[in-house]
């Protein structure tokens, strides 16, 4: 099984900053994309930035110029440096991992529990 765990969400004003970590751990023998998502209240859930073990990156055109992935792949931890933030930012942050647990298993899919992000004045 792998675990993963969020940390760094928060309330922050308008134009504010935070940083964003999601660490795994259990049996993973590597990991391909690693992703954060949002969900709002209401809305789906969407696509925030991706990276790849190749250190591709893709994000939404919403958050373009204001966040940075990044990753430490000798620590299976992700993160997401948001700058400039909004109140159109606020939701509930998951991590996602693209992990293979072992060198004879499949490719498989995992999230993290959520953290929650507020931007308001």
């Amino acid at each position: 099984q792998v675990q993963l765990v969020e940390s760094g969400g928060g309330l922050v004003q308008p134009g504010g900053s935070l940083r964003l970590a999601c660490a795994a751990s259990g049996s993973i023998f590597s990991i391909n994309v690693m992703a954060w998502y949002r969900q709002a209240p209401g809305k789906q859930r969407e696509l925030v930035a991706g990276m790849s073990s190749g250190g591709v990156t893709n994000y939404a055109d919403s958050v373009k110029g204001r966040f940075t992935i990044s990753r430490n792949n000798a620590k299976n931890t992700v993160y997401l440096q948001m700058n400039t933030l909004k109140p159109e930012d606020t939701a509930v942050y998951y991590c996602n991992f693209h992990v293979r647990p072992s060198a004879v298993a499949g490719w498989v899919n995992y999230w993290g529990q959520g953290t929650q992000v507020t931007v308001s004045s």
